[in-house]
């Protein structure tokens, strides 16, 4: 059937010049669309075909009569016809006649690996796995979809929000300053209503469990709430049991009131700008204690007075001074060790603490919370739970008993605890 002898008189160029008739431009155009998608083709429906297009089908194939007006062709026969006429295949002329043949089904899987991809990154992303509550986040920007139809365009997106969310809390930096210092200069990325500070806020409020912010007004202060654009002298965090060594005015402020009995309260500026400060030599690593509540330490400071262990304490969702002050300590060798509420809000608050500040938790595995739980009356529903990335098991536990327990239940075993500790 290829050989020169079934070829029209004058060679393949005159076949070809047959196939290229402008009656037999809707059957290439449809033959171009089938033979791109990439699935396998045995068979394309033509038309509706007017008398002349069917004429010149009838040609091609060398039918006796005229086809119908919406014909089913065989490809194996239109092949043969082209074949015979050209020398080629229906897929070279397609090709040439209507342009480079895709493969939209290739094109789909590589877009469905593509997002796939984009989101099994986004889902084991350190900083959402270190705070499991961000999960709810993440899967609710997988529900958005992607950003213009892109995941290129969207994994970028996604890339800078979690660089301003593991940057968090800010250093009471206005917010074209916190955008310019994390984002490579680009002050303006993080403006009211810019994508990205779209996307950040709906972190936040998933992390604090808030609503959405609607107002200018609400996203100023879920910025706020997160450090950015706190100033440095509302911004405190209350210690007890401190005594650096050094003249700078950080430590002398903690001396001073740990050698009275009393709580110190810190500035976000006594913490940016500590001056001399080193904390004591010990045998074992120096261990600084943290706690949720205020009136756990409180406590402390009542029983211990001068004597109370080192201790601080975030008053809740730690701010920027609290932070802050967690890695300076750590920066001077200490060890941290982490405590807080047995409840949703807890949880989330120790995952956001462990995650920033490289502190260990201190009784708050699943068995500790039992153990309270059997000691202590029952409470109120824990609220929405988040898996705590320290125990898997502990918001399993706290489901099944459905009550939380809060820190000051549990005062008498930190304190026994903090009396164990000697004093450097």
């Amino acid at each position: 059937m290829t050989t020169a002898d079934s070829m029209p008189a004058g060679g393949p160029a005159a076949g070809e010049a047959a196939l290229r008739r402008p009656e037999l431009r809707s059957l290439w155009q449809t033959v171009h669309s089938r033979l791109s998608s990439g699935r396998p083709v045995t068979r394309i429906r033509l038309g509706p075909l007017d008398e002349s297009q069917r004429e010149a089908l009838a040609d091609l194939l060398g039918l006796d009569r005229l086809p119908d007006h919406r014909p089913v062709v065989a490809l194996a026969r239109l092949e043969e016809a082209v074949t015979e006429l050209s020398g080629r295949t229906v897929r070279e002329m397609a090709g040439e006649l209507v342009g480079p043949l895709g493969d939209r089904a290739g094109e789909r899987r590589r877009q469905d690996d593509e997002r796939s991809g984009l989101w099994a990154w986004l889902a084991g992303h350190d900083t959402v796995r270190a705070q499991p509550v961000l999960a709810h986040w993440a899967a609710s920007c997988r529900a958005a979809g992607l950003v213009g139809g892109s995941a290129e365009r969207t994994r970028t997106l996604l890339t800078d929000a979690l660089k301003v969310l593991a940057e968090l809390p800010g250093q009471a930096e206005p917010l074209p300053v916190f955008a310019a210092r994390v984002l490579d200069g680009r002050s303006h990325a993080l403006d009211d209503g810019a994508p990205l500070s779209t996307l950040v806020l709906r972190a936040l409020a998933t992390l604090y469990d808030t609503a959405p912010p609607q107002s200018a007004a609400e996203r100023r202060a879920l910025w706020t709430r997160a450090g950015v654009a706190d100033d440095e002298l509302s911004a405190t965090v209350v210690v007890g049991g401190l005594r650096p060594a050094g003249d700078g005015l950080l430590a002398r402020v903690a001396r001073l009131c740990t050698e009275a009995g009393q709580a110190a309260s810190l500035t976000l500026a006594h913490v940016r700008n500590p001056g001399e400060l080193t904390l004591p030599p010990t045998p074992a690593p120096h261990v600084v204690h943290v706690v949720e509540n205020p009136s756990i330490l409180a406590l402390a400071l009542s029983r211990f007075g001068p004597d109370c262990p080192p201790l601080v304490c975030t008053s809740g969702w730690p701010n920027s001074a609290a932070i802050q002050l967690l890695r300076l300590l750590v920066d001077r060798g200490a060890a941290l060790r982490y405590h807080g509420d047995f409840d949703g809000e807890g949880i989330r608050i120790a995952a956001y603490v462990l995650d920033k500040t490289q502190a260990d938790p201190w009784r708050m595995t699943a068995a500790d919370y039992r153990a309270a739980v059997r000691r202590s009356a029952r409470g109120p529903h824990p609220g929405r739970l988040t898996e705590a990335p320290w125990d898997p098991g502990l918001a399993e536990a706290m489901a099944e008993y459905g009550t939380a327990v809060v820190e000051e239940l549990v005062a008498g075993a930190l304190l026994e605890d903090l009396a164990a500790v000697t004093r450097p």
